[in-house]
């Protein structure tokens, strides 16, 4: 889905929606608008490449922190969630060995479009 989004002719169909007065029903909270904060006191770590979505990392974290989430740049046993792309490193080494649950990116999607934290992972 994210990728569609990145298609320079479908972000040019978007906007002249947009320019016509047609709002996504699922767009992001209006400034002053209040995202609901499901991931509130959870802290999460992103690692590796996220090559499926077309999001960077930062757009990832930025996601995660409009739910309400706190992203780090380093593993630590009160990390919530390790979100793991491909390549990914010694983060992902650390989070296994430190016993952090471990998202892979369709699960990182998942999370992102319902807000609901994975039970099992």
């Amino acid at each position: 889905m994210w990728l569609f989004f990145r298609t320079p002719d479908n972000v040019s169909v978007i906007e002249r929606l947009r320019a016509a007065g047609v709002t996504m029903a699922d767009e992001a909270a209006a400034p002053g608008e209040e995202v609901p904060q499901v991931l509130a006191g959870l802290t999460f770590v992103l690692t590796g490449t996220l090559t499926h979505s077309g999001m960077t990392r930062d757009e990832a974290g930025a996601h995660l922190k409009a739910m309400g989430a706190k992203v780090s740049g380093s593993v630590s046993k009160k990390t919530s969630f390790v979100v793991a792309g491909e390549n990914a490193g010694s983060k992902y080494d650390k989070a296994v060995a430190l016993g952090v649950p471990v998202l892979d990116e369709a699960q990182l999607l998942n999370l992102l479009e319902t807000g609901e934290v994975p039970r099992e992972v």
